[in-house]
């Protein structure tokens, strides 16, 4: 791109409603804030969708030439993550099962994520601050909502006054959420709290005596509350005026609907121009996963396969390109038999990039079947045009398996090198290898680990097979070709001799 000021990309804006050209506010610069994890437990489905969600988008807004400065937050010890204002400290709560410090299970579950998020392949955030390494900046946002007016002290805790800013506010915005509605429905509250109204809620809150990790603050020893933290990091390092907010749909309400609300009243003005939200994650028929349901599956159960409704293991590619084939803003419904089409279809395209880069084209400038050349180009440009249009990956993998089939029908010989111009041949190449390896983040995975042994084998069976058609020991030639079609592993028999190939 020569001009950054503006980019060919269509994103779905959730504040909106709509889809809306891409223009950053500096112009080559964008700055992406994304919710992290709460590390309390084992990283889970939960954790990868939205992982790998902003990760593509990350690696396509730098494809396109873009300085991308992605901060991802680490929510840890200290702050009550639900949606109300009581309850437990999910991380104290765990350290004291398990009998160690909070920052001992901070440390160990962060570790945990960092390493599933590397075998997904999702690329290092360029920040990644942590709610307790910000307290000091935390504590001067909620004195400066209470300078605004827009906050009240109650028995030591501080309170966002909701109702106060929905009287000349767009509170419910992000959500479609209405104030009246969200009173309504939580009247019943009305006077067992320290509230003005049931839907304000804690910037700081007072610790009770059973809280590990307080803080001292102008209104006694205490906490953040959670939404905060959000609001507190992405202005420090992104301005007060950033280009995208990304995370789960789950955190529309109340999380950043609050953000928005707290970025108004300490800065006078939303921060946020771009709201990304991708959807939820299913399992087996459109069940909500979780651990009561006995359909909690974190990533490690995936990557060995050891959890009850598991048949076999997933590698970490697989996951990722299961994930990349529906939309980012479709749900996704993790099964056995979506998984293991997945891997099929996984292989097939890792595959056929491999057989690519073993072809070697004559070189003539022109081919003799325009027909192939118009949908190869055309392939490589939709590749493009679906990208920009809302990260649609669907429609992306779906253009690359039309070049798929070209390369396959290459190697087999049913389609002759005479057709395509070296122009077509070079083009295909190219947008296969920027779009797997650049854009999608997927990548070869060794089969057992084998360094080329699954290569020498396979040539050695199809020796085999060739010895026993030319004897004509056609029970030993398809016993030989029908095991490896359960092994997913195609045979093609040609005049040259026989290909194989995955998928």
């Amino acid at each position: 791109m020569n001009d950054l000021s503006t980019s060919p990309l269509r994103i779905y804006n959730t504040l909106t409603r709509r889809k809306e050209d891409f223009k950053p506010i500096t112009p080559g610069f964008v700055g992406m804030y994304v919710c992290g994890p709460t590390v309390y437990g084992e990283p889970h489905l939960g954790h990868a969708r939205p992982a790998v969600t902003f990760d593509l988008l990350f690696r396509y807004l730098k494809h396109l030439g873009f300085k991308v400065r992605y901060v991802r937050n680490i929510t840890d010890v200290g702050h009550l993550v639900n949606d109300a204002d009581a309850g437990e400290d999910k991380i104290a709560k765990k350290a004291a099962a398990d009998k160690l410090e909070p920052m001992e299970v901070v440390r160990y579950y962060t570790e945990s994520y960092h390493v599933a998020m590397r075998a997904l392949n999702t690329l290092t955030p360029s920040i990644e601050p942590t709610a307790t390494g910000h307290i000091l900046e935390q504590i001067e946002w909620v004195e400066q909502l209470l300078k605004n007016g827009w906050a009240y002290e109650s028995n030591g805790s501080v309170y966002f006054d909701v109702e106060k800013f929905a009287q000349s506010h767009d509170y419910g915005k992000l959500s479609g959420r209405k104030l009246e509605d969200l009173l309504q429905n939580t009247r019943d509250l009305d006077g067992q709290s320290d509230k003005k109204h049931p839907a304000d809620f804690a910037i700081w809150k007072a610790a009770s005596p059973e809280h590990i990790m307080r803080w001292n603050s102008p209104w006694g020893e205490g906490f953040p509350g959670w939404h905060l933290e959000c609001s507190v990091m992405s202005t420090k390092y992104l301005g007060e005026e950033f280009d995208i907010h990304g995370g789960g749909m789950d955190l529309q309400f109340p999380h950043h609907e609050c953000e928005i609300a707290q970025s108004v009243g300490h800065c006078g003005k939303e921060s946020v121009r771009y709201w990304m939200h991708n959807n939820m994650i299913t399992v087996n028929g459109g069940q909500k996963m979780g651990k009561s349901l006995g359909n909690f599956i974190t990533l490690n159960e995936l990557f060995t396969g050891e959890h009850k409704l598991l048949v076999q293991s997933y590698s970490p590619m697989t996951i990722r390109f299961f994930m990349l084939q529906a939309h980012y803003r479709s749900t996704v419904d993790f099964s056995n038999e979506a998984l293991q089409a997945a891997e099929k279809g996984y292989k097939r395209l890792m595959n056929a990039y491999a057989l690519m880069n073993k072809l070697e084209h004559p070189g003539h400038e022109s081919g003799d079947k325009p027909e192939e050349e118009k949908a190869i180009f055309e392939a490589c440009d939709l590749a493009y045009t679906h990208m920009n249009d809302d990260l649609n990956t669907a429609q992306v993998l779906a253009d690359l398996f039309v070049l798929s089939s070209k390369i396959y029908a290459l190697h087999n010989k049913q389609l002759s090198m005479s057709s395509i111009s070296k122009a077509a041949f070079d083009k295909m190449g190219e947008t296969l290898h920027v779009f797997i390896n650049e854009i999608l983040g997927l990548q070869e995975e060794a089969v057992g680990g084998d360094d080329g042994v699954t290569d020498g084998l396979m040539e050695l069976v199809l020796e085999l097979r060739q010895s026993a058609r030319a004897n004509k020991d056609w029970g030993t030639s398809d016993l030989i070709r029908d095991r490896l079609k359960e092994l997913s592993i195609s045979v093609k028999d040609g005049k040259e001799g026989s290909t194989w190939s995955v998928g």
